[in-house]
């Protein structure tokens, strides 16, 4: 058989891949072509290689690309089965006069003849052929000689078959065939195009999977993607905008990419662009500000005007799709924009290096004040079977980030949208396993197939926390909030929450979130202790709260890197046990005690005596726990103090307790072994409060501290409510 034989046999799988679209009835086929029966039958009864091959060439000739149709090809398979294909594929030697690589390619087209068949395609003698094939793809050769680039042709149906099989992309990411597709295309040689359309599919399908095993290859594909798309200035850049998000890494990406992404950006949206033009765009900068945050955009002049335009066409876009009724809302795009007002809204409300100047954030927050009016305008269109759409969710995310900052600005609207806002939170509260999907959903909608960069929260809840808690200041806006039930939604969900971080859960893989959210939690709760103690003292779930608190704080105070959360679990505590100090659960319990014992661990332990250097006396320091997050615990730590102090004339048995664990006689000490020069006189009232509270309460207290020479210090400090009260029999 001659070389140009074999080429010809190879055309089956041309002819098996051509007539995909083809399906007539077998016994019609067969009544069309007899012929090809009885070659189907040579081909079955062939007893070596020789013979296969002329049963092939013969089958060949029988049929025409319009004639094959899956069920022919499915015998062509049984004739053939995979062993002729194998041999094919990785025999070493070829018939004299032929290239080294027909034989290969005659196998290729074989396979690719069978993977027309999805069954076949995940065959195993398919599946283990991948690492074979994606060799194929960066093999050198002649890229003029046709056969070659007939079995490259053929390699990428094979691998394309295989990638739309269920399980095809993890098969092919572990045979190296996302490395293999990344050289051909950055080799640009034929078949290039098919390598990039392959790539994007297997990254849409397991972005994951992909960057741990291709990362190299991948980052140096984003690199010459990203150097084309900031030189480009054709048609191509549009098409590019399209692409580029897919290859943004789920790490970081390289600066050299993020200069050119942005170049080709600035470039873009500077222009006068259709919609179609703009919008890919617009969801490429999305997709890097969600995964960079604003580290992608140069400081300077060019970087905040660069910054000021995303924001400024974002809102544009917002108004335009949200204000006009009876339009289709684009809601991908729209989604994309909610991302470059959060990062607008980060950026307005930097203190320090803010890429925006003074002028711009005041031109911006104007501009977004009126998008997020659209944005509210929307949410109050929007109807019960509705509230599980994505794009939702989307629009109280972004209205959530907008009340954490601002929330004086559109008040009335604000607060003619909150009944909505508690029932849809309560709403996805309640159904969280599906709410958690909402937020994938969400991350699809707006950016990519993929969700790179910070977890998008799963819940709205946590999203308006921010904001409700400057509401919660305001009387209007707390009056709407308890009276559609948000106080009793939020005590639920701090204690679910809470579950998150007991013991048995492991902790380390919790996101920042969910501290966060706690913390925010006792804020508002703190807001509604201070506004409106009534509501503390009839609410049961507040009960429920306080029990948590109380079995929780003992535990929390033992825990490295959780002080800031102790500090408000501790502070709010001790703030709802003065309104509650008559229920049974604080009246001396296992539980109370500890709460307490706890409460003034974290209180006691804030400051120590540090020696200076020169000097015999020493001076009130920070301890080192609390010096980190003292600008964030000062508040909560006076509070605490001054609401440790009001529980003492309400709980008989307190006094005698902090008598027992000496707190009051270390707090002496500790004044009377430092400089009262260093001890400022916020800390000297919040220490002499304690003190006297203890004092009056408790006889033994007064002997205690007179004993620990209390009346000298007292004396030293100018406390004189202290000095008078231990003066006293």
């Amino acid at each position: 058989m001659s070389c140009c034989d074999l080429a010809a046999a190879g055309q089956l799988g041309k002819a098996g891949i051509m007539a995909s679209d083809c399906e007539p009835a077998l016994n019609q086929a067969e009544s069309r072509n007899p012929t090809l029966e009885r070659y189907l039958g040579a081909l079955r009864e062939a007893k070596n290689d020789s013979e296969q091959f002329a049963a092939l060439l013969l089958v060949t000739k029988a049929v025409k690309a319009g004639d094959i149709d899956a069920k022919t090809r499915r015998r062509i398979f049984d004739a053939v089965g995979f062993t002729f294909p194998n041999r094919l594929l990785t025999t070493k030697e070829a018939p004299d006069g032929c290239p080294d690589h027909v034989l290969r390619a005659l196998g290729v087209a074989l396979l690719a003849c069978f993977c027309s068949d999805p069954e076949l395609a995940s065959h195993p003698q398919v599946l283990n052929k991948i690492p074979i094939l994606s060799t194929f793809l960066t093999a050198r050769g002649d890229p003029d000689d046709a056969a070659r680039r007939s079995m490259i042709d053929d390699t990428y149906q094979c691998l394309t078959a295989v990638a739309g099989t269920p399980r095809g992309p993890r098969h092919l990411i572990a045979g190296g065939t996302v490395s293999a597709l990344c050289q051909a295309y950055l080799g640009h040689g034929y078949g290039f195009d098919q390598a990039l359309a392959l790539l994007v599919g297997l990254l849409a399908a397991a972005e994951t999977q992909c960057w741990k095993e291709a990362e190299p290859d991948l980052l140096a594909v984003l690199r010459g993607l990203s150097e084309d798309f900031q030189k480009a200035e054709d048609a191509s850049k549009f098409e590019l905008c399209q692409l580029l998000p897919l290859f943004l890494p789920p790490t970081t990406v390289p600066s050299e990419c993020l200069r050119d992404l942005q170049a080709g950006l600035a470039r873009i949206l500077g222009s006068k662009l259709s919609s179609w033009q703009r919008n890919p765009a617009l969801k490429l900068a999305a997709r890097l500000a969600h995964a960079c945050g604003s580290d992608w955009i140069p400081a300077g002049s060019s970087g905040s005007k660069f910054l000021a335009l995303l924001v400024n066409l974002a809102c544009v876009e917002v108004r335009l799709a949200l204000e006009e009724t009876g339009t289709e809302v684009k809601e991908d795009v729209v989604t994309a924009c909610y991302a470059l007002m959060e990062l607008g809204i980060q950026e307005c409300t930097r203190c320090e290096q803010s890429l925006l100047k003074e002028p711009q954030k005041v031109q911006l927050v104007s501009i977004m004040k009126e998008a997020i009016g659209a944005v509210i305008h929307h949410l109050q269109q929007v109807g019960p079977e509705k509230q599980k759409e994505p794009f939702v969710f989307a629009s109280v995310r972004i209205l959530g980030a907008w009340l954490a900052e601002e929330t004086s600005s559109l008040r009335k609207e604000v607060c003619q949208l909150l009944p909505f806002l508690v029932r849809y939170a309560k709403t996805l509260y309640e159904e969280a396993e599906e709410a958690n999907d909402l937020s994938q959903q969400v991350a699809t909608l707006a950016i990519s197939p993929t969700t790179p960069g910070p977890t998008w929260p799963g819940d709205a809840l946590r999203l308006l926390l921010p904001g409700w808690c400057h509401l919660t200041v305001e009387d209007g806006p707390r009056e709407i909030l308890i009276k559609e039930g948000a106080p009793s939604l939020l005590c639920k969900y701090f204690l679910q929450q809470w579950e998150l971080t007991s013991p048995g859960h492991d902790t380390s893989v919790l996101p920042d979130s969910v501290e966060i959210g706690l913390q925010t939690c006792c804020h508002i709760f703190l807001n509604l202790v201070v506004t409106a103690p009534g509501l503390i003292k009839r609410d049961a779930c507040f009960t429920s709260l306080m029990n948590t608190l109380m079995t929780s704080l003992p535990s929390l105070v033992q825990q490295q890197g959780r002080l800031l959360l102790a500090a408000n679990v501790a502070t709010l505590g001790l703030l709802m046990a003065r309104l509650l100090s008559t229920s049974p659960a604080l009246q001396g319990t296992p539980a109370s005690r500890g709460f307490f014992a706890a409460a003034i661990l974290f209180l006691s332990q804030s400051h120590v005596a540090r020696a200076t250097p020169g000097s015999d006396q020493a001076v009130l320091a920070l301890s080192p726990d609390y010096e980190g997050v003292w600008a964030d615990l000062q508040e909560l730590w006076f509070l605490g103090m001054q609401a440790f102090t009001g529980c003492v004339p309400l709980l008989p048995w307190l006094a005698p307790a902090a008598l027992r664990s000496r707190w009051p006689q270390e707090l002496l000490q500790l004044l009377g072994s430092v400089s009262p020069n260093s001890v400022k006189p916020e800390m000297v009232a919040a220490y002499q409060g304690v003190l006297v509270e203890l004092a009056r309460a408790n006889r033994l207290c007064r002997e205690a501290m007179r004993l620990q020479a209390g009346e000298e210090t007292a004396s030293h400090y100018r406390m004189a409510a202290l000095e008078q009260c231990l003066s006293e029999p």
